[in-house]
């Protein structure tokens, strides 16, 4: 049964049929006989999540530009697919051209988030790939990752054969044209390695040996290759000029983010020290006004889409926001186009600027306090005062919003009691600015990442985390507010893979010979299998998520984000001593070592047209 016969017979049986269809507007096909490589950017969820993905656009577009490569999709089908696959003994494949993923040349996963990792070993499972490196030969295609997680991609290290550590949009085509040359040269596995490795911001982890120290600690990264000790990421430059993707891929179901985006900025300078995209994500590069408003006419007009979503880490933060904004309503005002932000600081937040974005749509707007008190705020560098928050409330209301989203972390590093009654107060106080309006109270638990000041900070335990939960619920729950809080379970799991060594490659495979995938959905979330999972490999959960030395040797310790260790040793004792770290944009240099006055070096917007 070829794969169009599998899917004419199957598709009426499962659920969002369309997941599987491709054929897609502004999708891209090419004939195989015509090009020197295939690449198939394969996404560990299931597609309406992939599909929103802003970098998986990008990617595909810049591959596709490119006559000689064949850049195809492709994602984790849902249990219901899944189990059509296995019974009609059907490979996973491409959406495009129905391609097996184990013909083509190179599979890049997207790593976005800790909790995918069983779906990655999934997803390889149904494409009869053999899960270890070690054990894929020539005739495998080559196994990449790439995205945030792989600032430390050690848990995963023996399943991929590279990593891209960094900014994607020229390395990608740096891999594809070495892979190509060492094709053509007949090259070993091996030997296309070894080439991949003289790329920057390329990590092949079978290139370094980990030791470890009897109590279980690593003693040392070797390196196995000269003058390869450490991988630097990849950080691109001009950012106005860096290839965007004007035609995205249009859906024929409703995705997460269902609308046109445009990244106006990347990076941050605000110095959260439990964030990690604000750490890795340095220097703050912003497009120009002019190539922002030429590139949302372009994606407007070959999408069809309704609304723009303007994204960064955080957009209030763009030079001349306010100018920008009253030049896109102007650019599109017959359209009736909606403007959108994913990400704005209530510091950031004017009336003038909310004035404009209401008047299109408005929906629920978020406030992320992130602590309950002054103090901890001050621990974690977030700029934010109470009379900030209260006044930002205000205005959103009486701007006509009736629904405010405020974010809590619980567990963050010298909490106490009188942190969460802050929680508790904030929350009821901003609820007290409008008592006609609907206030949601969300609770997540402190991660600490690698790369942040924060890195070689203890997490709270399961039982902690309950209670501290539990006390904020009981104190929390009225008609106008309500409170959601985060699966302690699913934090637990997350904190030990985002600092993990190899040694929790054991604990992968048996989770996905047990049944694990999908731990981003909740209600496919099995915890009792990853406690089997760590209990028959003999790990230890409590041991990553311990606090760390200062001095002990990382499992990251050999990629570097261009931050200096000195600069995060510091901001960590800054946080003990409540002492805020100004913005660099506004301030002096705070030195953190990004910006090397080279490829690394911050680029803001000038043009105000």
């Amino acid at each position: 049964m070829t794969k169009i016969e599998f899917l004419e017979h199957t598709l009426p049986y499962v659920s969002k049929a369309s997941r599987y269809l491709g054929n897609e507007i502004n999708a891209v096909r090419k004939d195989r006989s015509e090009v020197d490589i295939t690449f198939a950017l394969a996404f560990p969820d299931v597609y309406e999540v992939g599909m929103s993905h802003m970098g998986l656009h990008i990617l595909y577009n810049i591959m596709n530009t490119r006559k000689n490569i064949a850049c195809e999709r492709a994602f984790a089908p849902w249990p219901d697919m899944e189990a059509c696959m296995q019974a009609g003994n059907m490979p996973l494949a491409t959406l495009e051209s129905c391609i097996p993923l184990r013909d083509c040349d190179i599979v890049g996963f997207s790593l976005e988030y800790e909790l995918a990792y069983a779906t990655v070993l999934r997803m390889l499972s149904l494409a009869d790939i053999p899960l270890r490196a070690e054990d894929r030969d020539e005739s495998f295609p080559l196994i990449l990752g790439g995205g945030p997680s792989t600032y430390n991609p050690e848990p995963v290290a023996t399943f991929f054969d590279a990593f891209v550590i960094g900014d994607g949009e020229e390395v990608i085509i740096e891999v594809c044209d070495t892979v190509c040359t060492c094709r053509r040269n007949g090259a070993t596995k091996q030997q296309v390695l070894e080439a991949l490795s003289e790329i920057p911001g390329i990590y092949v982890p079978s290139f370094f040996q980990v030791d470890y120290n009897p109590d279980g600690t690593i003693s040392e990264i070797k390196a196995l290759k000269e003058d390869y000790s450490h991988v630097t990421k990849r950080t691109v430059s001009n950012f106005s000029d860096v290839p965007f993707c004007t035609a995205p891929i249009v859906p024929f179901m409703q995705i997460i983010h269902d609308r046109a985006g445009i990244e106006i900025a990347r990076g941050c300078s605000k110095g959260c020290r439990f964030c990690m995209a604000g750490m890795i994500y340095r220097p703050v590069r912003e497009k120009d006004m002019t190539t922002i408003r030429q590139l949302t006419k372009e994606a407007l007009h070959n999408t069809g889409y309704e609304e723009l979503a303007l994204a960064s880490l955080s957009s209030g933060d763009y030079t001349g926001i306010q100018n920008l904004l009253q030049a896109l309503m102007h650019d599109h005002r017959n359209t009736k186009t909606a403007v959108s932000f994913p990400s704005l600081r209530a510091e950031t937040l004017t009336r003038s600027l909310m004035e404009e974005i209401k008047k299109v749509r408005k929906t629920g707007f978020t406030i992320a306090p992130e602590a309950g008190t002054q103090r901890l705020r001050d621990v974690i560098n977030k700029g934010l005062t109470e009379d900030t928050i209260l006044a930002t409330a205000s205005q959103v209301f009486e701007a006509g919003w009736k629904l405010i989203k405020l974010y809590f972390m619980i567990g963050l590093p010298t909490e106490t009691m009188d942190d969460l009654d802050g929680v508790i107060r904030l929350s009821k106080r901003v609820a007290s600015v409008d008592r006609r309006k609907q206030l949601n109270v969300s609770v997540s638990t402190f991660v600490p990442k690698p790369h942040t000041p924060f890195q070689w900070e203890a997490q709270n335990g399961q039982d902690e985390i309950i209670e501290k939960q539990f006390y904020l619920r009981d104190r929390l729950q009225s008609k106008k507010l309500r409170f959601k809080w985060h699966d302690p379970q699913l934090s637990i799991l997350e904190g030990v893979f985002s600092r993990g060594d190899r040694r929790l490659d054991q604990v992968l495979v048996k989770a996905h010979s047990l049944g694990a995938g999908f731990e981003a959905w909740s209600d496919l979330f099995k915890p009792d299998l990853w406690n089997r999972a760590f209990e028959e490999c003999g790990v230890d959960k409590a041991f990553y998520l311990r606090k760390r030395d200062l001095e002990e040797c990382l499992p990251w310790s050999h990629i570097s984000a261009g931050l200096d260790e000195a600069f995060l040793k510091k901001e960590l004792r800054n946080a003990y001593d409540c002492i805020n770290t100004p913005d660099c944009r506004s301030t002096a240099c705070g030195a953190c070592g990004v910006c090397n006055g080279g490829d690394r070096k911050p680029e803001f917007n000038t043009s105000n047209v």
